[in-house]
């Protein structure tokens, strides 16, 4: 096996080996695990600050309704 190897290389065949694509295939594995779940922190973070601040915007409305109606809208 060796020596088809070292044939291979003398010749000028271009390429990747198994195992060289087996450890690109696992450190993408290895990045993805850790950013997808970061991501869904991120987004969940960014949807609560969201919500928090359309909540405000509400508050605002409604406090601007009632000081033109003098009553809060039903």
């Amino acid at each position: 096996m060796l020596g088809f190897l070292n044939k291979m290389k003398k010749v000028g065949c271009k390429g990747f080996t198994l195992v060289e694509l087996m450890i690109v295939v696992a450190i993408i594995g290895i990045l993805a695990a850790i950013a997808i779940p970061q991501f869904a922190k991120y987004r969940a973070r960014a949807q609560n600050s969201a919500a928090l601040s359309d909540m405000r915007n509400l508050k605002t409305d409604l406090e601007g309704f009632y000081a033109e109606y003098m009553e809060y809208p039903n």
